[in-house]
């Protein structure tokens, strides 16, 4: 009797281990999620957010002025205020310059991505300023003035100004202004590259068809010939179309 239940009990089946006990496997070529993530437990890590604009002002040389100077206090105000409208609008505001000589080796350093001027006064004279800084790096260009001469906000605007506000700064007018300005900014950027594209594409016309009329007549082919000649010129060298026919131009023209 022993021996047959001692058989019985060899028989029996092994239980399998409850279903929360056992590890979950992670698909192949994936990682498993953490157990308390996968369990619905923890949040998934957010989304990375963009980095803030960076930007420089360019103001007045202090903040502490003379306090018998009443125009200079109160331009100290307003510069100590658009500081603080910055910040609390998230901006990275990573410099604070005057309008000096150095202005556009400091702007090189810098690169920031977008320049405020806050000028009470003599707007103009610090606006020529910070264009000639940015004229081989371009870069948005906001100025905040309570200057009510705007016979020269044209002249701004065409020299590359993206924004001119004037008669006051309300805090909350800042971001929208900012973000306008840089959507503008980024938008005539996209027009400027478009016509400059255009602009070579019809020069690289005007050359080919010069080149391939020099061709004709020093090589007395057709102009299908005069062109597949362009062409293998081209791919031989790894130049544009365009720029080997600019070549034999100014070749031709040497000969003259």
């Amino acid at each position: 009797m022993a021996a047959r239940g001692t058989r019985k009990l060899q028989a029996m089946p092994r239980q399998q281990a409850p279903a929360h006990a056992q590890s979950p496997q992670a698909a192949p070529g994936t990682e498993a999620a953490p157990p308390a993530q996968a369990a619905g437990l923890l949040p998934a890590e957010p989304a990375m957010s963009p980095a803030p604009t960076r930007i420089v002002i360019v103001a007045p040389d202090t903040l502490a002025p003379d306090p018998a100077d009443t125009d200079a206090a109160e331009e100290a105000r307003r510069s100590r205020a658009l500081r603080i409208a910055l910040l609390e609008g998230g901006y990275n505001v990573v410099a604070v310059l005057p309008v000096d000589p150095f202005l556009p080796e400091r702007l090189a350093q810098i690169q920031p991505e977008m320049i405020i001027v806050d000028a009470e006064s003599q707007a103009r004279a610090t606006l020529e300023h910070v264009v000639v800084a940015t004229r081989d790096a371009r870069r948005p260009i906001v100025l905040f003035t309570n200057d009510d001469d705007t016979t020269h906000v044209r002249d701004a605007i065409a020299a590359g100004v993206t924004a001119y506000v004037v008669a006051g700064l309300a805090p909350e007018r800042v971001r929208p202004v900012l973000e306008v300005a840089l959507a503008r900014f980024a938008h005539e950027e996209q027009l400027r590259a478009e016509l400059a594209q255009a602009r070579t594409e019809l020069a690289d016309r005007k050359a080919v068809e010069r080149a391939k009329g020099i061709l004709m007549q020093q090589h007395g082919c057709s102009e299908a010939d005069a062109h597949a000649r362009l062409r293998k010129a081209a791919m031989d060298r790894g130049l544009r179309l365009g720029e080997v026919a600019r070549r034999i131009v100014d070749a031709a023209a040497l000969l003259l």
